[in-house]
């Protein structure tokens, strides 16, 4: 039973959805509804089983709530995933994904996420209105410019932290993913000066990097063995883990994938080498912040400018330095200090809400 599912976290709502005439497997999760109605992306992956996707959509929709709750914003955390090999999703699946989605009733809306195109978005939105993130909606752009943004910002809490520089200027930095968020990062990075490692699968994007910005391209494993000063995970979640962390070059950990630890001895292990982990959902709120503010936005009728958005992307540096602060004082891995941060303030909402 979902119930006694490890990754299960008191979920209020776990939707499994079938739709045999196009054939659609998904699953949506609604983790907590405290803080208000949730946001989170619908995500295309080849799962290897139910149980493997199961696993992600809980995990991803925890670090939802988390999310926007160490982001200060009135919503709580959900995700969705569609258990298919994203290059045979169909227009059918997608109209029956957003159906799913629309019985909800507005508890749960939609977003971008890894093997979801924007045209994908528009489709689901002939079945629902309960999709955000795309341009016309906002700011005219999708949310990984601004994740990267976010991630920029707390790359720069990290260095000042770890390295104890003061901009990223000669650091070296080693991606791993030059997708929607990974190369948006580079070109920030490469604007301040640092230098560029990167690996990918898609060989013509680690390609595109090393054209426009001089990046070196490793193979993807080898990005593991790369004497770095930054270890920055942008491609798909659970790749620090047992074997690879011991693997690591570097004194610092902060990219843009959702759930980067692999297991509980990820985390460990990397505080006993003495790298400084930047918790993956804390720095990589930059496009939950933008899809939030276009729904609140639009609520109202009027959209907020790229200036307005900007500048609350911006304090995730501020908001990740003092994270590591209180990590020092209270003793704690800074994901862990994160968590009970995050806690924290659903606890506060779920006061208030009760008063």
């Amino acid at each position: 039973m979902v119930f006694e599912h490890p990754h299960f976290d008191d979920h209020e709502r776990v939707v499994f959805v079938r739709d045999a005439d196009s054939g659609l497997r998904a699953i949506i999760a609604v983790h907590n509804t405290v803080l208000g109605p949730t946001i989170g992306g619908c995500r295309v992956r080849a799962y290897a089983s139910g149980d493997e996707a199961l696993t992600d959509v809980l995990k991803l929709s925890r670090g939802m709530t988390y999310k926007a709750a160490m982001a200060d914003l009135p919503f709580g955390g959900a995700k969705s995933v569609i258990i298919c090999d994203p290059k045979k999703k169909t227009r059918e699946m997608l109209l029956a994904m957003g159906r799913a989605i629309n019985q909800l009733g507005g508890l749960y809306t939609t977003a971008e996420d890894m093997g979801m195109e924007e045209d994908d978005l528009r489709t689901m939105r002939r079945a629902t209105p309960h999709v955000t993130g795309l341009p016309e909606d906002g700011l005219g752009t999708s949310p990984g410019p601004l994740t990267a943004l976010g991630v920029y910002h707390g790359l720069r809490a990290a260095a000042r932290h770890r390295l104890g520089k003061n901009s990223l200027a000669d650091v070296h930095v080693a991606v791993q993913g030059a997708g929607h968020v990974g190369g948006p990062l580079i070109e920030q990075l490469v604007r301040d000066g640092a230098r560029i490692t990167v690996a990918d699968m898609d060989r013509a994007l680690v390609e595109k990097m090393q054209q426009a910005f001089g990046a070196e391209v490793v193979e993807p494993d080898a990005i593991y063995d790369v004497q770095a000063d930054i270890f920055a995970p942008c491609a798909i979640g659970g790749t620090l883990n047992a074997r690879t962390v011991p693997r690591l070059k570097t004194k610092v950990v902060a990219g843009s994938a959702n759930n980067q630890l692999g297991d509980d001895e990820a985390g460990r292990l990397m505080h006993d080498k003495g790298i400084l982990y930047a918790p993956d959902y804390v720095i990589n709120a930059g496009g939950l912040i933008k899809v939030s503010l276009d729904v609140m936005a639009l609520r109202h009728g009027r959209t907020l400018g790229r200036d307005a958005v900007e500048a609350k992307v911006v304090r995730i540096e501020d908001r990740t330095a003092e994270l590591f602060s209180l990590a020092e004082k209270r003793g704690l891995r800074p994901e862990d200090a994160a968590d009970e941060m995050a806690r924290e303030r659903v606890a506060r909402g779920k006061e208030a809400w009760a008063a």
